[in-house]
């Protein structure tokens, strides 16, 4: 058993984690991370297990796969009737906290797994996404095509969010930890950025200059591929509708410049745990709830089982983990779960024996645990489940009701050719269905899936109901109220109940 300790986990938020200077990316400023790693282990192969907000989240909190939990998109949130690793560590004496965005339903910290919630960010209204349940035919989701013409050099309300959620860490860290001497504490740090808006402070936006940041791989008309269910969900969110070269290049340069607006606030809560000297005995993972296609494919946001979107940065660093190590073992996000109560040194609950997740500490050191990690998607713009899972080099990605997808990450990593319907991978397309199909039966958790999505739109009224009632592009933080857009006309109004 290795040391116990305290133990933050920060989580930014639709960090592609290609865009990470550790990772080998050419231009980022990420010094911050980058040093976390150096002392610390990067995992090369983690993944959300589900590349949106709201379920991954929830995974997260209760180590649990989407499907077992139903927690599927994001108007149907975590609600505290599934334990959480809060709950263990705060059965046992720790004290629990969270700082920032958390996604859950509403903020009720001690039903959330925490003694203590600031600044909490949870669903709007307690309602959500509702536009997101309509899966039968795909709504055009008319808000997105703002990401782009609003890209460029500036301040959002999550830019001021996130200052004041490193400030409060900040303090708690100087005021309330050193308080906390009875046990080891937990901390969980929920970051906004670089999620959009694609607003960047000028400060971090001029670190790029717009004409040298790198063009998306496959975003030119001709080299973007085709596949049913991505074409249905570039259809539905219709980022990419009005971007020209320009765009391109001011959305990028505003996603590179919020990268290290968060790398900065992450920097000030490492600093301060070295001068309050909390550093020696606190491990520290860094991670993002999901990843960003950043244009990739002409694709923007997350939703997808790419690589950009489904893969996730994971660091973690402290006493007992080995430093400027790299790890290839799959991981995900429900790994959070098993390693809070290995590094506060808590006791299992005999009712978790069955969850899937292995505490990172104890992969870091080299035990490869035989597993098959999961990453599922039931959310916005979805026209069936989607199911992907890590078979050595070989990603698979299983559909409910359309063709699978295939691709070799050792030969191509970039994901340039899906051999999904090649004949010739036919072998290891049915070795990996039948890997899947041990963790989840994918027909199954889709029909449930849609199942309750259709129950909760029939209790707000039904589909035309949830059309007219519009929706919001990005959940407001603490102060702030959402800005809806009709579904089907794009038009602002506010905050409707």
């Amino acid at each position: 058993m290795s040391e116990a300790t305290n133990l933050i986990f920060i989580m930014s938020d639709e960090h592609n984690k290609r865009v990470l200077g550790c990772a080998g990316h050419p231009m980022i400023k990420t010094p911050n991370l980058d040093a976390l790693a150096a002392r610390g282990t990067r995992f090369t192969s983690a993944y959300t297990n589900c590349p949106i907000c709201v379920p991954a989240r929830a995974s997260f909190a209760t180590g649990q796969y989407v499907h077992k939990i139903r927690y599927w998109d994001n108007a149907i949130a975590y609600d505290g009737k599934i334990p959480t690793w809060g709950h263990r560590l705060m059965a046992q004496g720790h004290h629990v906290a969270s700082i920032g965005k958390l996604h859950y339903l509403d903020s009720e910290a001690k039903r959330n797994g925490f003694d203590e919630e600031i600044l909490p960010l949870h669903i709007v209204n307690g309602v959500g996404d509702l536009l997101g349940l309509i899966r039968e035919e795909l709504p055009r989701r008319s808000g997105s095509a703002n990401l782009g013409p609003e890209a460029g050099r500036g301040e959002s309300e999550y830019t001021k969010y996130d200052r004041d959620i490193a400030t409060e860490t900040v303090k708690w860290l100087k005021t309330r930890a050193p308080a906390l001497k009875a046990k080891p504490w937990a901390l969980y740090v929920g970051f906004v950025s670089p999620h959009f808006p694609l607003i960047a402070p000028p400060q971090f936006y001029d670190m790029y200059p717009e004409d040298a940041v790198p063009w998306p791989n496959m975003y030119d008309h001709d080299q973007r591929p085709h596949h049913p269910f991505i074409d249905a969900m570039r259809k539905s969110m219709c980022y990419d509708d009005p971007f020209d070269a320009p765009m391109v290049r001011r959305a990028i340069t505003a996603y590179f410049g919020l990268t290290s607006f968060m790398d900065d606030n992450v920097g000030k809560i490492l600093r301060t745990l070295e001068e309050t000297g909390l550093m020696n005995n606190t491990r520290v993972v860094y991670s993002s709830d999901h990843g960003d296609n950043l244009g990739t494919r002409g694709m923007w946001g997350k939703s997808t089982m790419y690589e950009e979107s489904a893969g996730i940065p994971m660091i973690l660093a402290g006493p007992g983990v080995p430093a400027g190590n790299v790890c290839d073992t799959p991981v995900t996000l429900a790994d959070g779960f098993p390693t809070f109560i290995h590094a506060l040194g808590a006791k299992s609950n005999p009712d978790d024996a069955t969850l899937p997740g292995v505490s990172l500490i104890d992969i870091a050191q080299g035990k490869v645990p035989a597993r098959t990690i999961l990453s599922e998607y039931h959310a916005a713009a979805s026209m069936c489940g989607a199911f992907m899972i890590r078979h050595g080099q070989w990603k698979y990605i299983h559909y409910a009701t359309v063709p699978p997808m295939l691709f070799d990450l050792k030969n191509d990593p970039e994901e340039r050719k899906d051999l999904g319907r090649d004949p010739a991978c036919k072998a290891i397309i049915a070795e990996c269905e039948q890997a899947l199909r041990k963790v989840v039966n994918p027909e199954a958790a889709d029909q449930m899936a849609k199942a309750d999505q259709k129950a909760m739109i029939n209790k707000y009224g039904g589909e035309d109901a949830i059309l007219k009632r519009g929706t919001f592009r990005y959940s407001p933080p603490p102060g702030s109220k959402a800005s809806y857009y009709d579904a089907n006309q794009n038009q602002n109004k506010q905050n409707p109940k």
